[in-house]
């Protein structure tokens, strides 16, 4: 069955979710956004487009009538516009929000809606959260589970070791907004930018530390049974401390659009990234402690003749291959869809989840 898709949101991540559609044969896509310069990018690289103001609630519903899904690829403050309307018309919905508030509105939807809603849907949260629930179902008692991402430069120049790979908006509300965990089995708030660590991988050192939104709905699902669960962004070691003192020491954690305006202007974006993804699970299996990991890198690629960053590839076949799935009858096609409701193996052997696969997802078991 071919679907109809509307992705609201002309960026680099609606441009790289509409760049897959239209190279399948089971969609049919469609972006929209407000920004005319953006949509005629678009309509050169053969996507259908339309105007629309996601701000005008009206303009939004009657723009969206008449598609089988809708993908967010709009900034968070947007996603319960959006959500709704798609609601309202009758569309499944999909969104790559980290926000937990965004995400809660959806929920709220998704109570009394007749199509699936389906947010956090991208890389952290989206794909972190299945490839955490996989690992940890594989065992008979799971005590702790540490997942780990970053999208970072390849050749990182500045002291901040980074470049913009993705929202500016989002980025800083992970490193400004409290942080969901597991903590003694229970579920609570930890402070972003705590619980540094720093670890070596592939003769690279990293340093990662609490940020806000990858869980997603993983605590809920895993209060009562594991002890520790945890998120951290991972960068290259010394960006902590300088967010520390930009955010807590000179008061831009108040500034947010300061703060913006200071990372847009001061920080180049750049398609030489790497995205990695390390996650470890401690438990117990036939009666023995152990501990395994599951560990993904992505790079940038060339797609449809074109290179694309590797924040922009992975995030793009979080959310496709979770809407494959639902088009396919895998997944529920009503009410809140959480991400760790699909199974890792079905995701990886959709057209789309095969992208991670080319980043080489590996396993390492051992006893602890």
């Amino acid at each position: 069955m071919t679907w109809s898709i509307c992705i609201v949101g002309a960026g680099k991540i609606g441009q790289m979710i509409a760049t897959l559609l239209k190279t399948s044969a089971n969609y049919s896509v469609t972006i929209a956004d407000h920004d005319l310069a953006a949509l005629s990018a678009l309509n050169k690289m053969g996507v259908s487009t339309r105007q629309i103001d996601a701000s005008d609630d009206d303009n939004l519903i009657h723009g969206l009538q008449g598609f089988d899904a809708v993908i967010s690829a709009a900034p968070f403050f947007l996603t319960p516009a959006i959500a709704k309307a798609a609601c309202t018309v009758g569309a499944h919905y999909f969104d790559l929000t980290e926000d937990v508030s965004a995400t809660q509105a959806v929920r709220e939807l998704a109570s009394k809606s007749q199509t699936a809603m389906m947010p956090q849907c991208g890389l952290a949260p989206g794909f972190v959260g299945i490839a955490g629930a996989a690992l940890a179902a594989e065992f008979d008692e799971i005590d702790s589970l540490h997942m780990r991402v970053g999208a970072l430069p390849l050749y990182p120049t500045n002291a901040l070791k980074y470049n913009l790979t993705w929202s500016t908006d989002g980025l800083i509300n992970e490193y400004c907004n409290p942080c969901d965990a597991i903590v003694n089995g229970q579920c609570v708030k930890t402070a972003p930018l705590e619980d540094y660590e720093i670890f070596g991988h592939d003769g690279v050192e990293y340093e990662c530390f609490n940020t806000s939104g990858g869980l997603g709905t993983l605590p809920e699902t895993l209060e009562g049974k594991a002890q520790a669960v945890s998120y951290r962004s991972i960068r290259y070691p010394g960006h902590r401390d300088i967010l520390r003192l930009l955010l807590n020491d000179l008061g831009l954690g108040q500034r947010k659009d300061l703060l913006k305006n200071i990372f847009e202007n001061a920080l180049p974006r750049t398609d030489q990234d790497v995205v990695l993804v390390f996650c470890t699970a401690r438990g117990t299996i036939d009666g023995s402690l152990r501990e395994k990991s599951l560990i993904n890198k992505s790079f940038a690629r060339t797609i449809d003749r074109r290179v694309w960053s590797a924040i922009q590839v992975t995030t793009a076949a979080g959310v496709l291959g979770v809407v494959d799935l639902m088009r396919t009858g895998v997944l529920p096609s009503q009410g809140f869809i959480r991400q760790e409701q699909v199974k890792l193996p079905e995701f990886l052997n959709t057209e789309f989840g095969r992208l991670y696969r080319a980043g080489n997802v590996t396993q390492q078991d051992k006893a602890a």
